[in-house]
């Protein structure tokens, strides 16, 4: 059995580990630095191109990031904290664009338009006064909205043309929408890294057990899955960020602040078409309402998609129920991750959400025509014929206990550290990749806290995020001033006036 020491050990190879993998070698390039996959590709789960929507989440046209309170008032908050999120990751990009560490924007981020589209007049009613709450601040002044069916047709004239306008309709439009190939994008970083002294990549290598030495390194058994040959590596610092496989992985590691958390996984489908014709009528990311019971990821939505510079749409996602917690995964994921301190929450969780309990098991007994309907709500003359089915990847939503002891199913994301500093694991969905620099941030914050209040890596984490340590919310000026060069930067605007 080999054996190799380093400062960090990061699991997993997606958004998550490659973009602390960069962070962490621009604050000390002196850093050891070793990323295992299970698999033989970087970024071939829930980062891949085709696992996800693609959408640069910035709330400006998902609904789901703002709730309607009983009283009828519009919850925002979740929107401003996403949208201030998906800036600092536009400034990282552009700082590593600037640097000459990505390759041109368009590789991995290119400009779709992202609007909400809803109809009936009290969606119509909901929309407007969300509209009128988000477009009055800084983060959200450039936004556009419109109940004229003409304009519409401007919009999204694939959605608008030839439809039969029996009831009332509106969106909204912010022309800097992105897309995003985050599996493009992780690849990129790691080449980056790979050019980089004290960085290591090891592909279809899986974490087989943990244990951890009196002074606190970690001590991580890996086999490698071509020739059953084991090793370990002792790490200073351990990172999971292995998408749903960071539950089990975060269990084994048996630290306490792990007790009581569950997984429940959701998987996902799209239609696709790539008939130029079709393709070519449409250049948005629309998005509607979800469904009663429906969870977050599964918001209705007929997107633009760039994919190594071949353009695509999609439509959906459709939700699916498996005890997979990676698409390439096992079936006993989910059954192995049942403890005696999370069992409760689970059984609490299944009880109270029954809604998403029926409205998964309807969606797995959609028919192709089924689903095609469904598209037809938001593309009037859509064919069965021009469109075929994809599998997403899979999305494990957090089941954790509240304060008063009782199961939760949360559709965040969320940090788990220890309390020595020494690990941290990642686990949740939605808004994932595209919030992956401030998240990566905050596992930075948590366990290296004593390196990042030195003024080396103080400045440095300036220059690769310039409002770090400021707010996007509250300082208008600061954000119209880094989103005017994160937009010219990306090209995605570069007619953004600050």
């Amino acid at each position: 059995m080999t054996s190799k020491s380093v400062d960090v050990l990061l699991v997993g190879a997606g958004a998550m580990s490659t973009t602390l993998g960069v962070l962490l070698k621009q604050l000390d390039p002196s850093l050891t630095i070793t990323m295992v996959e299970r698999l033989d590709h970087v970024a071939e789960e829930s980062t891949d191109a085709m696992n996800n929507a693609g959408t640069g989440h910035a709330a400006y046209c998902e609904l789901n990031y703002t709730s309607q309170n009983d009283d009828g008032s519009i919850n925002t908050d979740k929107a401003f904290a996403i949208n201030a999120a998906f800036e600092t990751s536009l400034q990282f990009w552009s700082y590593l664009v600037e640097q000459g560490h990505l390759p041109e924007p368009h590789n991995f981020i290119n400009n779709v338009p992202h609007q909400s589209f809803v109809m009936g007049e009290e969606n119509v009613a909901f929309l407007r006064r969300r509209f009128e709450i988000l477009s009055a601040t800084p983060q959200f002044s450039e936004m556009e909205y419109s109940e004229d069916p003409d304009v519409l047709r401007q919009w999204m004239p694939l959605i608008m043309n030839n439809r039969d306008i029996t009831e009332p309709v509106a969106a909204t439009r912010v022309r800097y929408g992105s897309d995003v190939n985050f599996g493009a994008l992780a690849r990129n970083m790691v080449r980056y890294l790979e050019q980089q002294e004290g960085f290591d990549l090891q592909l279809s290598h899986s974490v087989e057990d943990l244990s951890q030495y009196s002074d606190g390194d970690w001590r991580v058994e890996l086999k490698n899955g071509h020739t059953g040959e084991k090793e370990h590596i002792r790490t200073k610092f351990l990172f999971f960020g292995a998408g749903g496989g960071a539950l089990p992985l975060l269990q084994m590691s048996g630290i306490p602040e792990g007790d009581g958390y569950g997984g429940f996984p959701v998987s996902g489908q799209w239609l696709v078409c790539k008939k130029p014709e079709i393709v070519e009528q449409h250049m948005a990311k629309v998005y509607g309402q979800a469904p009663i019971g429906a969870p977050p990821m599964s918001v209705p939505h007929l997107d633009s998609r760039i994919i190594d510079g071949k353009r695509a749409l999609l439509f959906g996602p459709f939700a699916g129920f498996t005890t997979k917690f990676l698409k390439k995964g096992s079936a006993l994921d989910m059954p192995l991750s049942m403890r005696l301190n999370n069992l409760k929450p689970i059984m609490q969780v299944g009880a109270k959400n029954m809604d998403l309990t029926r409205y998964l098991i309807s969606e797995v007994m959609q028919s192709h025509s089924d689903r095609v309907d469904s598209l037809r709500r938001f593309y009037p003359e859509a064919k069965d014929e021009d469109w075929e089915l994809s599998y997403a990847g899979q999305r494990v939503q957090i089941i954790k206990k509240n304060e008063k002891g009782q199961g939760k199913l949360e559709f965040g994301t969320e940090v788990i550290s220890s309390a020595d500093k020494r690990l941290a694991a990642l686990l949740g969905a939605s808004p994932g990749a595209s919030t992956a620099t401030p998240t990566m941030i905050n596992v930075i914050e948590r366990c290296f806290p004593e390196r990042l209040a030195t003024p080396e890596w103080q400045a440095k984490m300036k220059q690769m995020v310039p409002s770090y340590g400021q707010s996007l919310i509250e300082d208008g000026q600061l954000l119209r001033s880094v989103r005017k060069r994160t937009l010219s930067t990306l090209n995605l605007d570069r007619d953004y006036q600050a």
